[in-house]
């Protein structure tokens, strides 16, 4: 019958349990199981005893072979049921079972059922022995080198598994594209990486003076999430804040028993904490994992930076550029940051996806980029316009829908579209087009409503700016005319909005 002894489990050595060496006796004498046992009961490899699994035949083999897939070694025996049972278990093991791991340690004692030549050759053992020659010396020596070969083997596979998974993790780094969803992702994944199971916090140094009483936590993961906002002085026990001054006046990172803080420093010299919490003691195979994944975090988070500081950049220079066609039509820069604003939030109100509205939000102020072309006199006059200075003037969005039309990048195409569309009108009396409703596109109706919304409560050469209340009453009455009513039903449910926007942009 199949046998797990209770006895011989592991070691416990303070509060920690040390894992046994689980080795798998098949043979169909029992005074083999006893004199194996006898012989190996006390050793011991690098400080792990052995557990002794016992089966006595081929089928009661695989019934443990099944049960247990973190065998060390197997000592078999050739001949059981059958003349073959042995080596039709090895079949078992290494094709069914697919583990090629576990050592195997052939033994019989009819060398002639199964010559050694040819058992090695086409069989994946390890080793081969006749029971007569393996004395407790030899014994020893098998188990010692078998052993050796599978702890290499389960540190290569450990290897290969951990920079499975810095790969995967690193991976989810890099998809976050905020600093606090990738301050979020970095917590998560060293978590998971390394199995901590008390999570992990991080803090951003204000400035190079600052002490570490001054932090706030940042973002956290596991039971820290809740400190999240709150001051690492009191969130936190005094020696984990002395372990934050250490690693910050040291400008490195921190290994204790119990826990871990990693230092980081930008290109622009930007310090930041990384604190994982109460861990148990990190293997040197954890600390290399863990030095793969941070340097891959630093590459990531240097890569953050650029995309922030590009898009920032592109953000800025598209405002500066539709600032000169409204520059030169005597309009603020303030009047097209204020749309591309109002704009998202109508987008974010009607259910645009966050990258859509990232886009609009920076396409919106192209609108009347088309005014390049057209005259000074035309542009700033200040009385009404003739019939030909009208045709002039509405030039400016076949220029615009030209200019912006020569990019395919989404970007572009969205700044033609809204550039094409943002003067026709609901009803379709408006221009070039004279399309009307959803003929128009969604963007371009977002863009005419934020657009005559701003105009009206700003200064123009014709005009002072309106009233906060006329405001409101026009573009009530123009619902359905000009404007697309569902769209004034929104903005006017955010109406506060539009009051703080003109307040913190200012012409």
């Amino acid at each position: 019958m199949v046998s797990e002894p209770e006895g011989n489990r592991g070691l416990v050595q303070g509060s920690s349990r040390v894992e046994p060496w689980k080795i798998l006796i098949i043979d169909d004498e029992p005074e083999v199981h006893e004199v194996t046992t006898l012989v190996l009961g006390d050793f011991e490899f690098e400080g792990r005893p052995l557990r002794f699994l016992h089966a006595h035949s081929a089928t009661e083999a695989r019934e443990l072979l099944a049960r247990h897939a973190d065998l060390a070694v197997v000592l078999l025996d050739v001949v059981m049921e059958s003349e073959q049972a042995g080596l039709e278990l090895v079949h078992h093991i290494r094709r069914e079972l697919d583990n090629h791991f576990v050592r195997i340690v052939l033994r019989t004692g009819q060398p002639g059922q199964a010559p050694e030549r040819e058992v090695v050759a086409n069989y994946d053992i390890n080793d081969y022995k006749e029971k007569t020659e393996l004395t407790s010396e030899r014994l020893y020596t098998t188990l010692y080198s078998t052993l050796r070969a599978y702890r290499d083997v389960m540190i290569i596979e450990a290897n290969k598994r951990g920079l499975e998974r810095v790969i995967e993790c690193s991976a989810q780094v890099h998809s976050h594209q905020t600093s606090p969803a990738f301050a979020s992702a970095v917590l998560e994944q060293i978590v998971g990486l390394l199995g901590v199971d008390r999570g992990a916090l991080y803090c951003k140094v204000p400035d190079a003076e600052a002490a570490p009483e001054q932090f706030r936590v940042q973002a956290a993961a596991g039971p820290y999430r809740s400190l999240i906002e709150q001051p690492v002085a009191s969130a936190l026990p005094a020696n984990i804040v002395a372990s934050l001054r250490r690693a910050l006046e040291g400008r490195q990172s921190i290994f204790s028993d119990d826990h871990y803080v990693l230092h980081f420093t930008d290109s622009r010299q930007s310090e930041s904490l990384l604190y994982v919490g109460e861990a148990y003691r990190l293997t040197e195979l954890d600390y290399k994992l863990l030095e793969v994944f941070c340097t891959n975090v630093s590459i990531a988070f240097e890569n953050l930076l650029l995309h922030q500081e590009l898009a920032e950049s592109q953000t800025e220079m598209l405002c500066l550029l539709a600032g000169v066609a409204e520059t030169r039509s005597l309009e603020t820069a303030s009047h097209v940051r204020r749309v591309a604003e109002l704009s998202a939030m109508l987008g974010t109100a009607c259910g645009l996806s966050e990258e859509e509205v990232k886009i609009l939000r920076l396409a919106a102020p192209l609108h009347d980029i088309g005014k390049i072309g057209i005259p000074d006199a035309v542009l700033n006059k200040p009385g009404p316009h003739t019939s030909e200075e009208t045709r002039i003037m509405r030039g400016h969005v076949d220029i615009g829908v030209e200019m912006l039309s020569s990019s395919k990048r989404p970007l572009f195409s969205m700044a033609a579209e809204i550039a094409r569309d943002h003067h026709e009108n609901f009803d379709g009396s408006g221009y070039p087009r004279g399309v009307a409703g959803e003929e128009i596109s969604l963007v371009g109706r977002i863009v005419a409503l934020a657009d005559v919304c701003d105009a009206l409560g700003s200064r123009r050469c014709y005009k002072e700016p309106w009233p906060e209340q006329r405001v409101r009453e026009f573009l009530l009455d123009q619902s359905g005319v000009k404007f697309d009513p569902a769209l004034v039903d929104l903005l006017m449910e955010r109406w506060d909005e539009v009051t703080a926007l003109r307040e913190r942009m200012p012409d």
